[in-house]
Formats: structure tokens, sequence, C-alpha cells
């Protein structure tokens, strides 16, 4: 199968795969059940009736105590109002905490967010006897503190605490700037983009640092700054095992390309949005992501995200997202000079991963491996362009190294533009290509037989103009990366350009064409009577 990287080979500068956003839940697992609710204030902490009456001090502690933490040591508080978007509103304060090249909590934000947390309700009870509750979980309006942290080997990150029982985190962090400060730690020169790369000095060092960032990264920075700032449990809690642990919430899989300068960036990008609108379809988005359904069971999509494609545009840039169940592929123009595709898993299920940070190079193969199947999809038809001697090559009679002939595959040619279709229908068969397949797909193109005969004839020549390649041993053929630009550039060129132009007398024909062939034909009349050329007989 052809790869994405010979697809754009000689027109991107740089190709780098890298995590980008990596949003963490972090939960203390003895508190995820009314039990462990009922334990920790009776047993750990000795109240002799558990009530939501005990949540209410903690929380007042915690708030009071960050607040006054925030104070001591100089570090903006602020009050998100209603539709403020936090990244732009602390933006200045992360960038003023970076200036000063040293690792600081650069502001605390306070807002009010749904959190699941836990709520209680009385029971019915006999008169006399001691109250008691029942606790659930449930979306909840409450406090939360986001404390904006500037790290020198990780750059900008928060960790988000939420001030109601069982006081919920968020961390989230980003591999790519985490990346930007290894590189100039290594010495290895580079210019940024808004977010990730967009030249460097070694790209091939600058990928193994991209791959080295993982669980343990992430786990060590967030302990580091959890030590260092009040939480709502304090040490007597943590050694009696109290303590919080990770999982994947959100994790960003990114894969950016930068265009060289004889590539027009957004022209690249906006003819694969138009040439790819059919990839929110369930088969094409179970191709990209290789999970669907098992045998014998059909399913309805799931409300959120399902299958299909969306078109965005704002802020002057155009985005394509595919969606699949609750994660989705994302692809736009970054700067206006590199494609940038990340894959966004909402759920690791939807990837058959489980939420522990240890499953993170897994989810991050998986994701890197969505990135390359899109881009190749894509690129497939569109590079063509780009890789004319391919297309000229086969178009006129060769030789091969061996002294054999290559006969013509001549564009327009209605059995070659058929033998173009077959193949393009078995670009993802598990069999390969074999005589009998093509046959009865030929069949069906042509609506006339075709023999053994051109069966065994047109494998020949697409073999020897180096569009199949033979399996040792078997007669079975595996599509090259030229055999899928002849197929795509073959079949969509004839579909959507060739057979337009060739029949504006037909129903569905678009007006202007037929307006302007009518033009076309009057001006060819008016010259040949002029010129008194007799009528052919």
């Amino acid at each position: 199968m052809v790869t994405a990287a010979q697809m754009v080979a000689g027109h991107v500068g740089l190709d780098v795969s890298c995590l980008d956003r990596v949003y963490l839940n972090g939960y203390v697992n003895k508190l995820q059940t009314p039990g462990g609710v009922v334990y920790f204030f009776h047993d750990h902490r000795g109240k002799p009736i558990v009530s939501p009456a005990l949540f209410e001090p903690i929380g007042e502690k915690f708030r009071r105590d960050i607040r006054g933490w925030a104070q001591a040591n100089g570090i903006p508080l602020i009050r998100f109002q209603a539709g403020d978007r936090k990244a732009d509103v602390m933006a200045p304060y992360l960038d003023a905490a970076a200036a000063t090249g040293r690792s600081q909590v650069a502001a605390v934000g306070c807002a009010r967010e749904f959190q699941l947390v836990w709520t209680a309700r009385k029971r019915d009870t006999d008169p006399g006897r001691c109250p008691q509750f029942s606790f659930t979980k449930e979306q909840r309006r409450v406090s939360v503190f986001c404390i904006y942290i500037w790290d020198t080997t990780m750059g900008g990150g928060f960790i988000k605490i939420c001030s109601y029982f069982p006081y919920p985190v968020k961390v989230r962090v980003n591999g790519h700037e985490w990346a930007k400060r290894q590189a100039a730690a290594a010495g290895i020169g580079f210019t940024a983009l808004s977010n990730g790369f967009a030249s460097c000095e070694d790209p091939a060092a600058l990928q193994q640092i991209c791959d080295r960032f993982g669980p343990g990264t992430v786990r060590v920075w967030s302990e580091r700054w959890m030590a260092k700032i009040p939480l709502p449990l304090g040490q007597a809690d943590r050694d009696a095992g109290y303590w919080r642990e990770l999982s994947m919430r959100q994790v960003e899989t990114s894969r950016t390309l930068v265009f060289d300068g004889d590539c027009h960036a957004r022209a690249f990008f906006e003819a694969l949005l138009c040439e790819n609108m059919d990839l929110g379809r369930p088969e094409n988005v179970e191709l990209l992501f290789r999970r669907g359904q098992p045998k014998g069971r059909h399913t309805a999509p799931p409300i959120f995200g399902g299958f299909r494609t969306a078109i965005d545009r704002y802020c002057q840039m155009v985005s394509i997202n595919v969606y699949y169940k609750n994660s989705r592929v994302r692809q736009y123009l970054k700067d206006g000079v590199a494609l940038r595709i990340e894959t966004v898993v909402n759920s690791p299920d939807d990837l058959g991963c489980n939420r522990q940070p240890g499953n993170l190079p897994e989810l991050q193969a998986k994701a890197r491996a969505i990135n390359d199947r899109l881009l190749q999809t894509e690129t497939a038809g569109q590079d063509t362009v780009l890789v004319s001697p391919v297309i000229e090559r086969i178009t006129r009679p060769a030789v091969t190294g061996d002294g054999r002939k290559a006969p013509a595959l001549r564009f327009g040619d209605l059995r070659v533009q058929a033998l173009a279709g077959a193949i393009a229908a078995m670009l993802f068969t598990v069999t390969g290509i074999t005589s009998r397949t093509l046959r009865a797909l030929m069949t069906g193109l042509l609506h006339h037989p075709y023999s053994m005969n051109q069966a065994s004839y047109d494998l020949s020549r697409l073999a020897r103009n180096g569009l199949i390649a033979r399996l040792p041993g078997r007669n079975r053929y595996t599509l090259t990366p030229d055999g899928l630009l002849f197929a795509c550039f073959y079949t969509r060129v004839y579909d959507h350009i060739l057979r337009p132009l060739m029949a504006p007398d037909r129903p569905n024909a678009p007006p202007e064409l037929a307006a302007a062939l009518g033009t076309l034909d009057q001006l060819v009349a008016g010259h040949i009577t002029r010129a008194r050329v007799p009528t052919a007989a």
C-alpha cells in the first residue's frame, strides 16, 4: 500500500507527528462508590453520622486555603465571566510568566462549571432513629479553581480542581510545547508555528523527541505541581490511601506537514476538501478507524458524533471534521503553510484502549495510523497533479529494464478506463487482485464478455508498467503507489471532466455547458460557410 510520505515526497519541508493536547482526569479511586464515601467519613475520619453536611466544611476550607495561598504568593486570582474563553483570558499571564524564564504559577482562575459530584438524599426512617442518607453522583454547577502553570520544561498547562466532594481534578498539558523546550535544550534549531513546528534543522532528531513524550512525563509534571498547591484532602488522607489517580479524558494526536514554497498549500488543502466530502459515510469512517461493527450486528450510530463529515469556517480558517463515535479527525490549514491533521480521541474506548495513562503509547500509535490513512486516502487523487511523469510514462509504449515491451494505457480508451475503475474498486481488498475478480468487474463495467486472455493481457501490461506487483509464488497482485495514482487520476478525470463535457445534450447536463457548446458550433459553422468548404457527401 502506498504511504503518505511517498505521496507528498518532494513537496513537504517538514513532516512531524506529535501528541498535542493531553487532557486527563484525576480521581480518588476509593471515593467513587457510595460505600467508599461512608467508609471515608465514618471509619477514616471518625464521624458517627455520615451526612451531606460533612462535605461543606472540607470545600469551604479548600476555597479559603487557595485564595490565601494565591494572595500570599502574589498570584493573580481571576474570576471568569460568562462567555469568556479561558485560554484567551489567561494568555497574557502565561506570556508574562514565560518572560521571567522560571517555572511558576501564572494565575488562578475561578469559575462555576458543571461537575459530577456526590449528592445525598435522606431516607425514610422510624422516628427517633439516627437519620440515614443515600449517596448518588449527579451533575451540579459548582466552583472550580483553574491553576495555570508555566513550566520551563513543559510550557503552559493547567490543573483544575473542583471544590465539591469528591473533588475531581483535570490536568492539561501540550506535547508540542514540551517538544519545543526539549529541542531548544538539545541545541536543535527550529522555527515555531503557533502550536507546532514550521521548520527544523534536524527533523529526524525532532521526531525522536516527540516520540519520547509519554505518560511518565505527564505524571511527573502533575505530581510535582500538585505537591505545591493546596488540595482539599490533606496529608493524613493521602497517607491513608486517598491519593489521586489519572485517566485519559481527551488526547489529540497530530501530524503536521509544512509545504515548501513551490506548493500552494491553501489551494492544495481546499482541493482536498472538495474531493473528500464523502469521508463521513459509515464505511469510509470505519476504514479510517478500522473498528467496524461485529459480524451480524448492525447498530445505529451514537447520538454524539456518529458517522458524518462537517466543514467549518470561522476566523478565516476552514477545517474538515470526520466524526466517529465520541471521537473525530480534524484537518485544517495552520498558519497558511502547514496541513495539520489531528485525531481527537474523546473516549479511548473508541480505539479499543483502556483509560489508564500507561496505555497512552498504544493510543498514540493507533491515532497516528488514522492520521496516515486519512492523508493517504485524500492525496491519492490530488497528488497526481504533482507527479505527471508517471502519467506521461504509462500513456506511451515503453520498454522495461529487462527488454520487454510495456504497452501503453491511453487515457480515454474505454477498456483502459474500465481497467482503472476495476482497480479502484479493489483498492482495499484483503485477498489482492486476481484474474477472476478482474474478469467479474470488467464484465460489469464494459457490459460485454471479458475473456481470460484479455484479463491475462491486462494484468501483464499493468505489471510491466509498474502499476501492480505480483506476490511471490502466487497468482495474486497488489497495487503499487503508481497504480494507485493511475486508478484515481483516470477515474476522477474521466468521471468529473470528460463525461460531462461529452454529454451536453443529455438530461441534467449543465445549461452553461450546452450554451457554450452551442455558441462554439455556430462559430465553426459560420467559418465553414464563409470559407465555402463543401459538405462531405
